[in-house]
C-alpha cells in the first residue's frame, strides 16, 4: 500500500508541464496568430487594391463611351468629325475616398485611324493611378468605332 501511494505522488510530479514547454507553445501560438493578421491586411490591402482598379476601369470606360457618341460621319455634307485623330489626357478622381482625400487619376486618349475605306478609327483608353505609393497602375480600354454608329 506505501509503495503505492509513493508511486502516485512521484507520478503527479511528472505530470504537469515543464517551463520550456509552455514557452515554445506560445512561440508556436504567436507565431499562428502572427500569420492570421497579416493574412487579414494583406487581404484588406488586396481588396483596396481591387477597388481602386474597379474605380480606373470605370473611368477608362466612360472616357470610352464618350469617344464613342461623338459624331462622325464622313458622307454627310458638310463632312461631321467630333472623333478626330488625336491624342490627349484629362486628370479625373476616382469614384473613391482613400483617407478622406480624393485620389486623381489621368485618362491618356488615343484616337487613331484604322482605315478609310471602310472609315474605322481606334479608341484607346489608357487610365493611370497610384495606390500607396507603389505603381503607377494602368488600366487600358481599346475600341473600334465605324463611322456613323
Amino acid at each position: 500500500m506505501k509503495n503505492l501511494e509513493a508511486n502516485r505522488r512521484s507520478r503527479a510530479g511528472f505530470s504537469a508541464f515543464s517551463l520550456v514547454e509552455v514557452v515554445i507553445s506560445v512561440a508556436i501560438l504567436a507565431l499562428c496568430l502572427g500569420g492570421i493578421v497579416y493574412g487579414y491586411v494583406l487581404q484588406a490591402h488586396r481588396a483596396e487594391w481591387s477597388a481602386y482598379s474597379l474605380a480606373a476601369q470605370s473611368l477608362a470606360s466612360q472616357a470610352i463611351e464618350q469617344a464613342r457618341s461623338a459624331q462622325w460621319d464622313p458622307q454627310a455634307w458638310p463632312v461631321i468629325d467630333e472623333l478626330p485623330p488625336t491624342n490627349f489626357f484629362t486628370v479625373e478622381q476616382l469614384d473613391m475616398l482613400r483617407s478622406g482625400l480624393p485620389v486623381s487619376a489621368t485618362n491618356f486618349i488615343t484616337i487613331t485611324e484604322v482605315s478609310t475605306n471602310p472609315p474605322l478609327r481606334q479608341i484607346e483608353v489608357a487610365c493611370t493611378w497610384m495606390f500607396m505609393n507603389r505603381g503607377p497602375f494602368t488600366n487600358t480600354m481599346i475600341s473600334l468605332r465605324a463611322a456613323d454608329q
